[in-house]
């Protein structure tokens, strides 16, 4: 306790977020799985409320990494004794339970013990503090099932920020909306694809993604434009980002690069039916379905813009089948977009076998004992050993 937040803290959040207010206006939650966003907005709340006249002792900053629900329960009660507590030198001050690891449903969550301390914390702040007195909580996690859960929304004010779910088709676009919140705010443009590949490389980490940017900010310093070739010197890729590379040496029909890669995210402990549902089967979907699409009708493939305008003009009949956003408005165009010059290097027939390869080895590992590695080595070899050429139809 006791430790100062700096004054200077000021940075801008190009993140999204749930948010809504409760009845008392100095009680806050910054909550969410995304772990950098959440520490970034509770931070700045902090500073936000902190007495400037308060010296290093205007606020009090409490841990909230448990070891056990005991331990839970005691830095419940600290908090409390510390809202209750006046400033050493008066005014206002700020008491943030930081990065509070006991409120998701976890065994020290569970417990009878932690639920109870969480509950009396809760009475307190119910009761009403100060006007000059502000609690703020972080925490990744939260078990929302609990009645203290609907009444910590019910007091404070609100943000919830949670990390892209990468499995779903569309999730670039709310992340590539920060990443262009972001390059727009330090004066930055990107190339065709750069900033999209920025976003494949960082993957879920929205914290990565913003450091990248910055990153690329100081490297070019008064140029003020980016290329792939930029992104891809400078970005460090992601697990996310090494899965979005797999597909790329798919695209590319680079054997040997799509077999060193597999073999990286085995060694990391990576399942292989999620490397083959999370990686190979999405890239080989898309090349099937924009070289059935080219093979079928006249569209536009000169910009991603160009492109998405095309499809949506396409009668219904021929796009039923086509992957769609989370949210259902409009097609999961950019995978579709990327793979246009792939597709070249593949005949639609290769594709067709290539998908039906897909579930063979889906079957395989589900329910032979086969070598997992052996089988997807296997998998790669037959649909890229082939040289390639490309095909007119």
């Amino acid at each position: 306790m006791g430790a100062r937040v700096p004054m200077a803290f000021a940075r801008k959040s190009a993140s999204s977020s749930n948010s809504s207010s409760g009845s008392a206006p100095n009680v806050h939650a910054v909550l969410g799985s995304d772990d950098g966003r959440v520490k970034e907005v509770a931070l700045r709340l902090v500073q936000k409320f902190s007495s400037p006249d308060g010296g290093e002792f205007s606020n009090d900053i409490i841990d909230g990494t448990a070891e056990s629900s005991d331990h839970a329960a005691q830095i419940c009660n600290n908090v409390i004794q510390a809202l209750q507590t006046l400033p050493f030198f008066g005014g206002g001050k700020v008491v943030w339970l930081k990065a509070a690891n006991f409120l998701g449903d976890s065994p020290s969550g569970r417990s009878e013990t932690t639920q109870t301390a969480f509950e009396n914390l809760l009475d307190v702040l119910d009761q009403g503090l100060p006007l000059d007195v502000h609690f703020v909580l972080s925490a990744s996690s939260i078990d929302k099932r609990r009645t203290a859960y609907k009444r910590l929304t019910k007091l404070a004010n609100t943000q919830t920020f949670d990390r892209p779910d990468t499995s779903k088709a569309g999730w670039e676009g709310p992340v590539l909306m920060q990443a262009q919140a972001k390059a727009k705010e330090l004066g930055l443009t990107f190339e065709s694809g750069a900033l999209e590949l920025l976003v494949q490389m960082s993957g879920d980490d929205t914290r990565q993604l913003e450091n990248e940017i910055e990153k690329i900010d100081l490297y070019l310093g008064e140029r003020r434009r980016a290329g792939l070739q930029t992104v891809r010197g400078l970005v460090s890729v992601s697990r996310a980002g090494v899965i979005w590379e797999v597909g790329n040496a798919i695209g590319a029909r680079d054997l040997k690069r799509a077999l060193e890669l597999v073999n990286l995210l085995l060694f990391q402990g990576q399942n292989a039916i999620g490397i083959l549902l999370g990686a190979i089967v999405p890239k080989v979907r898309s090349l099937l379905l924009v070289k059935d699409l080219l093979s079928r009708h006249k569209l536009n493939t000169s910009s991603y813009s160009s492109f998405s305008v095309s499809l949506e003009a396409l009668p219904t009949s021929g796009t039923a089948h086509l992957p769609r956003k989370k949210d259902g408005t409009g097609f999961n165009v950019y995978p579709l977009f990327l793979s246009i010059g792939e597709a070249t290097r593949f005949k639609l027939e290769e594709l067709h076998s290539a998908l039906r390869a897909c579930l063979d080895a889906n079957s395989k590992l589900v329910t032979t004992q086969l070598d997992e590695r052996l089988v997807l080595e296997r998998l790669l070899v037959g649909m890229l050993s082939a040289p390639a050429r490309a095909a007119a139809r």
